[in-house]
């Protein structure tokens, strides 16, 4: 029995261990998007489709001009700030689709938006962010280069993006800012602030949005947060440890 018992506290501190480092290891954010013009609007099936991958959800701190690409510029904070007169967004919108568990929160989103020049046609292209609960700005796509062509309202752009890791549950605003193509020049952006269409967005990432059967089980993933291959191992080693011993004892 002491050697049962001494393996045993082993491997509970073997799973504390296990699950503590879970818990603080940061999680990566991981998408998927499709983008483009002429895209069916309501899934990402369509359109040039891409992985992406950054690094954990910032949620604390506020919604200062270094938490966005356009501080960036070499430009400068302050001329990024004030963007191109030439350039502006008429409207964006915003439709939500996928809740597997139907507790209000979604795990795609599905951007239109309409960005007009006062030039004839020069190339652009948009990068948008999340905050989560009225945090820092944190970058979720980014588009191709696409063309504005005046004030009209044929050059709509649709980004869809279904959030599959690393987005807690709960209330998100999107920012879109857009930028040169040339030369990587901020020009203007659009968010909260100038349309309610971009503010309170109920979002999860997918792996939150697990449809609930009333059975336990246990996953196995390589990004922080789930169970390790050495809290399989330990299972393990409890359960082939102990079957032996209880074997004996009922001798």
């Amino acid at each position: 029995m002491k050697n049962a018992t001494g393996i045993f506290v082993s491997i509970s501190l073997l799973l504390f261990a296990t699950i503590s480092l879970a818990e603080t290891t940061p999680e990566p954010r991981q998408s998927l998007t499709s983008q483009g013009k002429g895209i069916t609007r309501g899934s990402v099936l369509d359109g040039h489709i891409s992985f992406d991958e950054f690094g954990e959800l910032r949620i604390t701190g506020g919604r200062t001009s270094k938490d966005r690409r356009s501080a960036q510029q070499k430009t400068g904070a302050a001329a990024a700030q004030a963007g191109d007169p030439n350039f502006w967004f008429y409207d964006a919108d915003v439709e939500l689709f996928t809740d597997m568990d139907r507790d209000g929160y979604y795990t795609g989103i599905d951007l239109l938006f309409d960005a007009d020049t006062t030039y004839a046609a020069i190339d652009v292209y948009a990068v948008l962010y999340l905050s989560y609960e009225y945090g820092p700005w944190n970058e979720y796509a980014a588009t191709d280069d696409f063309t504005l062509f005046g004030a009209t309202s044929d050059d709509d752009y649709i980004v869809e993006t279904e959030l599959v890791a690393g987005y807690p549950t709960g209330n998100y605003d999107i920012l879109i800012e857009l930028f040169d193509a040339y030369d990587g020049t901020y020009l203007a952006s659009f968010g909260p602030d100038e349309t309610s269409e971009l503010a309170l967005l109920p979002l999860e990432d997918s792996e939150r949005d697990a449809v609930t059967t009333g059975h336990t089980h246990v996953v196995v993933t390589s990004g922080g947060g789930s169970l390790s291959w050495f809290l399989l191992l330990g299972l393990l080693a409890v359960r082939m440890t102990f079957r032996p011993q209880a074997a004996r004892l009922s001798k």
